[in-house]
């Protein structure tokens, strides 16, 4: 993920607002870096409900974390109104990656990119497992691509 190369934005399929908080914000005016990773998680709750299209069971989760880069492009301020986009670039044997963008509503500009790596997970042996049929399509049909390992190119 390169913070200098922004992917064309219009290939996002979904969108999440985002709601700041007071105390989000930091003695120096803007939002506090860690604050970002509640913002992306949002999305990603967000977005894996649009996917599945239905709530997210969190009594049997299904996916976890396994490696989160984010870059910090621009800072966010109290005033502005941010949304996160999000969307799934690539699909392995047992994780999916997924691409999020942090930006201001109104005026477009980003101010963070972020890439999280997601394992799929069986919670009865507490282990990675392989990316099931059902969500693997469902995550294609959602980015209206096939995503199937191999990295689809974000940028024109």
């Amino acid at each position: 993920m390169d913070p200098h190369n922004i992917p064309d934005l219009s290939h996002f399929r979904h969108i999440t607002p985002l709601q700041l908080r007071f105390n989000d914000v930091d003695v120096l005016g803007h939002v506090n870096n860690m604050v970002y990773f509640g913002f992306y998680d949002t999305g990603k709750a967000r977005y894996l409900e649009a996917v599945q299209g239905a709530p997210v069971d969190w009594q049997h989760v299904e996916t976890v974390v396994a490696n989160v880069n984010c870059a910090f492009i621009s800072p966010i301020y109290f005033q502005e109104e941010v949304e996160v986009l999000t969307m799934c670039v690539e699909i392995g044997v047992k994780s999916f990656r997924l691409l999020q963008v942090i930006r201001e509503r109104n005026t477009g500009e980003i101010k963070s990119m972020c890439e999280t790596v997601m394992v799929c997970f069986d919670p009865q042996t507490r282990k990675a497992c392989q990316v099931s049929r059902e969500w693997r399509q469902r995550l294609n049909a959602f980015e209206g691509r096939p995503l199937d390992s191999s990295p689809w190119t974000l940028h024109p």
